[in-house]
């Protein structure tokens, strides 16, 4: 009877996508939750999330870990798409959450990044290293104890001059030029995910040229 119940437990993962495989990686997309910050620079990752869960046909809509949640199956592997709502200067408390919560390590953590140091739609992927002035990742470094995480940088551009307030470039909507460049990032941060859950991250780098 065990073997019977077994089997139809194989069969159910494989019906759904694999939607019941054990989570083993967790991809976090960083922004800021309202309708004001809806297409700013800042929310890139959130947008990249989005994006992709349209593509593979899930949701980001469970709220767990302070944040809202989807689960999709990537070539065997059960991932945990992550949109933190704690507002973005303290994302770390919503990714440290879900990490612990699966006993996963840094190792198994992407995540996903708007960038003024890269041009608009320029994407850039590292696998561990300082947060760069980025208040989001300052904050997982913080609460993870480590730089020790991939990250998928998309650029959004660099302020207009060096006295402009750095916030409230971030959390401005890019002109239409600039909109499409980035829109073009999101895709290619949506081709590497896969490919750096596979770990080919060498394959992934290749993919944003």
């Amino acid at each position: 009877m065990a073997d019977i119940f077994e089997l139809f437990k194989k069969i159910e993962q494989r019906d759904n996508g694999g939607k019941n495989a054990p989570i083993s990686w967790v991809v976090a997309g960083l922004g800021n939750f309202g309708k004001e910050y809806d297409g700013t620079r800042h929310n890139v990752g959130f947008d990249v999330l989005d994006e992709f869960a349209k593509e593979k046909g899930f949701k980001i809509n469970r709220i767990k870990f302070k944040s809202y949640c989807g689960e999709c199956n990537i070539n065997g592997e059960g991932v945990l798409f992550l949109k933190p709502a704690t507002f973005m200067n303290l994302s770390g408390e919503a990714v440290a959450e879900a990490m612990s919560f699966y006993k996963l390590m840094p190792e198994r953590l992407i995540v996903v990044v708007d960038d003024v140091n890269l041009a608009p739609g320029k994407v850039r992927i590292r696998q561990k290293g300082s947060a760069g002035g980025h208040n989001g990742l300052k904050n997982i470094i913080m609460h993870l104890k480590t730089e020790e995480f991939l990250r998928v940088r998309v650029g959004v551009g660099e302020k207009p001059h060096p006295d402009y307030d750095m916030a409230k470039w971030v959390l401005s909507r890019p002109c239409e030029e600039d909109a499409m460049a980035i829109k073009e990032g999101r895709q290619k941060a949506i081709r590497a995910i896969p490919l750096l859950i596979e770990g080919n991250t060498a394959k992934a780098m290749n993919s944003l040229q």
